[in-house]
């Protein structure tokens, strides 16, 4: 299973899931009942895994031939936007999203609110949510950060550029036509973490993605953070690591935190700061992002198999 996991990028959850529930691929067993793949099971689930990032459904896709499915992220790889598109924005042929974020970091360096608010909103109606969030609210957060610890912006620029993308993603986390069966997320960052906009963009990818997200704010204690999730009945964690990587007391919050939820209580976190904390991360049997996309999966994955045990995820 470390071989596949390496060589496909996927979780030995979402593996065991697409076997179980799918019927991706099949493998042989050992005498003792451990997996064995062929390099052909491999590249199935390296194919699988490029399709459901570009966007197509497991459910649909899953007991496709190889072929077929070697057709489908061909296509993928070779889409282009057509110039008409571009255009329609942008008349000089720049890609919509450095545009935006131009017209973004402009408005910080005047540090005019009103501009800044102006310039998300467009780009929220030209780009999806995914592009908005993927190719603008990332790199621009991530750009203010290296500008401030550079000295050629000042804890003011960072503080307007915090609070005005808080309250935009913060409008876009709504339970707004969700069934009441939706599942439950709680969103938060952990005792002692203050920055919490990796959190507000874990919680509006949960929300577009169908989970019914209760977001806390940051700096919540494991006590709270499983107080709420008994009382919601929640399903899943979303937690946000920022800085640093490597506090001692972060490490035995997540501990705890673990032993304070049910088993079946799935713990995803991201953020600029947590590859810091793999280890503890794979001790507690949390899942780690590598990307949107890949909590993108997770989710689906989740949502669609219900309950998650712990120990699947190892």
């Amino acid at each position: 299973m470390k071989v596949v996991v390496r060589r496909t990028g996927l979780s030995p959850h979402v593996i065991r899931v697409w076997e179980k529930r799918y019927g991706a691929v099949v493998p042989s067993r050992t005498p003792t009942r451990r997996r064995l793949y062929t390099d052909a099971e491999i590249q199935r689930l390296l194919l699988l895994r490029q399709a459901t990032l570009a966007g197509h459904s497991i459910g649909q896709i899953a007991r496709l031939p190889s072929e077929r499915l070697r057709e489908l992220v061909a296509v993928e790889a070779n889409a282009t936007p057509a110039p008409a598109a571009s255009a329609r924005f942008h008349p000089d042929g720049a890609p919509p999203a450095s545009a935006h974020l131009d017209a973004c970091m402009v408005a910080v360096d005047q540090l005019d609110a009103t501009a800044l608010e102006t310039a998300l909103m467009r780009a929220r109606v030209a780009l999806s949510h995914t592009a908005f969030i993927e190719t603008l609210i990332i790199p621009l957060m991530q750009n203010i950060g290296d500008l401030w610890r550079d000295g050629r912006l000042r804890n003011m620029h960072e503080h307007l550029t915090s609070a005005v993308v808080r309250t935009l993603l913060g409008s876009l986390v709504t339970t707004a036509g969700l069934p009441p069966t939706a599942p439950h997320f709680i969103v938060t960052t952990p005792a002692g973490q203050l920055h919490e906009i990796g959190a507000l963009i874990i919680a509006s990818i949960a929300s577009t993605e169908g989970w019914r997200v209760t977001y806390l704010g940051p700096n919540l204690p494991a006590e709270d953070i499983a107080a709420a999730v008994q009382q919601q009945h929640a399903r899943a964690v979303g937690l946000s690591i920022v800085y640093p990587p490597d506090n001692p007391h972060l490490q035995q919050e997540l501990a705890r935190l673990r032993q304070y939820l049910s088993p079946e209580v799935a713990v995803f976190v991201g953020g600029r700061a947590a590859p810091g904390y793999r280890d503890t991360l794979q001790r507690i049997g949390a899942v780690l992002s590598s990307g949107l996309a890949e909590f993108r999966l997770h989710l689906e994955t989740l949502r669609t198999e219900g309950a998650v045990r712990v120990s699947e995820l190892e």
